[in-house]
């Protein structure tokens, strides 16, 4: 297992590094189809997907703690992703992250 994180860790950082990132990471992951960079660009790509979904709800609320609220969670599930890949470990993002592995199994 340590030598696939190895091979898969810097598709798996990329990944996190904002939507255009996870792409990357997805084209660069392509070719070989490494588990661990797949498993992370899943949790990076529901990560974006639900900043993006839940941003639009927040939005309509003009409160800053529902915004500040949106942003801590957000930025949680992003940090707890991030450092798994840098330490090379497959942790789901709390709350989200099996559902991430599930909506996304395609993605490989």
């Amino acid at each position: 297992m340590e030598n696939v994180a190895d091979e898969g860790k810097t598709a798996a950082i990329v990944a996190y590094l904002t939507i255009i990132g996870t792409i990357i990471a997805w084209f660069m992951n392509n070719d070989r189809k490494n588990t661990f960079a797949s498993f992370h660009i899943r949790q990076a790509l529901g990560i974006h997907i639900t900043f993006y979904l839940l941003g639009v709800l927040v939005s309509a609320f003009d409160n800053w703690m529902v915004s500040a609220a949106f942003y801590i969670f957000i930025i949680v599930l992003w940090g707890y992703g991030i450092i798994a890949a840098i330490q090379g470990e497959e942790n789901e993002v709390p709350v989200l992250g099996r559902y991430y592995q599930k909506i996304f199994s395609t993605i490989s």
